[in-house]
Order: C-alpha cells, then sequence, then structure tokens
C-alpha cells in the first residue's frame, strides 16, 4: 500500500485517554517499575507518557509467602500478592518525588470491597501530582482480586462508585481469565471509566515434578511477558469492537513492533511491564523509534494507525 511521505519528526505522539492526556502513548506497568527511584539513574523517566507505580491498598499488605517469582519459557509467573505499606504510607513517602517528576503519574489501586476502592478514590482526589486512577480489579493473586473484574455488576458498581467519589479520569484494569472479557468492559464502561486497561496478567502455575510440589508459595500465579502478548492483543481487538472508550494494550510488550501491533489492534496507548526487569531502558528505546514507526505507515500522528487493522 502506497502512503504519503511523513516526516519521523513531524509525528505528533501525545494521545487522549477520555479526559487524561498523555505527551505519548508509552506507559510504564504497575509492580514493574518501583516507584521510579530505582529507574531514575537508568533512564530519564520524565519522558514517559505515563508511570503507574505498584498498586496499593488501603491498608498495608504483606504480600504472599515465597518463592514469589518464576522464570517460565517467554516469561514470568509472580505471585508478590499486592505487598505494599497501604495508601498513607504512599502519600507520605512516594508521591512527593513522583510528583516532582512532571510526567502523568496514574495510581494504580485495589479494594477488598467496593467501599475501599471508594475511599481511596477519595482520599487520592485532588492530590497534586496524581493524574488518573488504575483500578485493579483484575489481579490473580490475592483472594478475591479478579471477583471485580469477573462479575459484569460487580465490575460496573466499582467503577461508578469511583467515579462519584472523585474527579479523576479512571482505567479499569479487567482480567483475561473470563469467557467473554468484551461483557465485562461493557460493564466498565457502563460505569463511567475513561479508558479501559487490557490485559493483566494470566493465571499459571509452575511445578517441581521431583519434590512434587508448586513452586509458588501461593501455588498458583500470573503470567507475563511475550507468551501472553496474542492473549492480550486479542482482548484489544475484540474489545475496542464492543466499546467506545480507548484502550490501553499490555501483555509482552518490548519493541516499537510489539506497540504497532496494539495500536493497529485499537489500542491508544501501552504499558511496557515485564520487560523493565531484563531491559530497564527498553521504554526509552520504544519512544525513540516509535516516531520512525508510524511515518513507515504514512501517520502525522498515534490517532492515524488506532484500530486500523485491515483498512
Amino acid at each position: 500500500m502506497n502512503t504519503p511521505p511523513v516526516s519521523p519528526a513531524s509525528v505528533r505522539l501525545d494521545v487522549q485517554l477520555g479526559r487524561l492526556n498523555l505527551v505519548n502513548p508509552i506507559a510504564v506497568a504497575s509492580g514493574t517499575f518501583g516507584y521510579a527511584r530505582e529507574m531514575a539513574g537508568l533512564i530519564d523517566v520524565t519522558r514517559l507518557g505515563a508511570i503507574l507505580p505498584k498498586t496499593i491498598t488501603q491498608s498495608p499488605r504483606a504480600g504472599n509467602p515465597p518463592p514469589r517469582t518464576v522464570e517460565t519459557t517467554g516469561g514470568m509467573l509472580n505471585s508478590i500478592g499486592l505487598d505494599n505499606d497501604g495508601i498513607e504510607a504512599f502519600i507520605e513517602h512516594h508521591l512527593p518525588y513522583l510528583a516532582s517528576l512532571g510526567t502523568a503519574i496514574i495510581v494504580s489501586i485495589a479494594g477488598k470491597t467496593r467501599d475501599e476502592f471508594t475511599r481511596m478514590a477519595a482520599r487520592l482526589d485532588g492530590i497534586p501530582g496524581v493524574a488518573a486512577l488504575e483500578l485493579n480489579i483484575s489481579c490473580p493473586n490475592v483472594s478475591g482480586g479478579v471477583d471485580f473484574g469477573t462479575d459484569p455488576r460487580m465490575c460496573e458498581e466499582a467503577v461508578a462508585g469511583v467515579r462519584d467519589a472523585c474527579d479523576l479520569p479512571i482505567l479499569a484494569k479487567l482480567t483475561p481469565n473470563v469467557t467473554d472479557i468484551t461483557v465485562i468492559a461493557r460493564a466498565a464502561e457502563s460505569g463511567g471509566a475513561d479508558a479501559v486497561s487490557l490485559i493483566n496478567t494470566c493465571l499459571g502455575m509452575a511445578v517441581d515434578w521431583r519434590r512434587r510440589r508448586p513452586i509458588l508459595g501461593n501455588v498458583l500465579g500470573g503470567l507475563s511477558g511475550p507468551a501472553i502478548k496474542p492473549i492480550a492483543l486479542r482482548t484489544v481487538y475484540q474489545v475496542a469492537a464492543a466499546v467506545s472508550v480507548p484502550l490501553m494494550g499490555i501483555g509482552g510488550i518490548a519493541t516499537v513492533d510489539d506497540v504497532m501491533e496494539f495500536l493497529v489492534a485499537g489500542a491508544t496507548a501501552v504499558q511496557i511491564g515485564t520487560a523493565n526487569f531484563y531491559n530497564p531502558t527498553v521504554s526509552i528505546q520504544v519512544l525513540d523509534a516509535l516516531p520512525a514507526a508510524l511515518a513507515e505507515l504514512g501517520a502525522a500522528c498515534v490517532a492515524d494507525v488506532v484500530g486500523t487493522m485491515g483498512r
């Protein structure tokens, strides 16, 4: 297909996710980037479209028993269990630094109940530096962690409760561990989500056959990395046809080609996760390569290629 020539230098990278504007579509996924201090010596974190710090909960959580991670073919399993110091410690110790970076900070929150989600959203509303909330309603590593992401009614009610409690843009992060993810995505949209994040990890396990025991201390864990990219792409493609809100693609992204695949499948932005562990500079490498990839398709901006597969 012939496309008109576009200079990479002229390509616009800013994207819109409902009420949330990002300077570019490259974000780093919750749980894979710490609180950014650890990475600041390796890359210019201020260039990122968004940073999603580790998921926080209302009260401190000790997480699951070790071992918590295991490398697998094409990915990794984790059963961290939302280990964190709670919302108040995050606001006091981590948010001031994150807010000073000048990039969008999307705070990932998880609750055991609808009321916990609502209270956390209200607490974060209006605090400088918080650009949006991502509702982690899909963690497979904690008891009840996926309830809100597998029941359409619960999903809609959780999102609606957060929408009523704060003025922040809301992203609902969904699990692939369902029969039909489009049903859950439509529920999130009905609840008032500005965007849908696809996907959280896939439920899996690893076995030590010599000891006849599971390797993870929690037995089951979440699979991430390149192994789940085909699943993530499938969900983005399906959900893009089912909802009108923008999508944030997540799952196995490690190259600019991966990013472009998610964009043409229907994602407006992406999060890089597992790749940060073995290549901490990957997000900037992808960002630097993105304008040329977009220009190759004759795109003047990111929106020109979103959801264009088959056109």
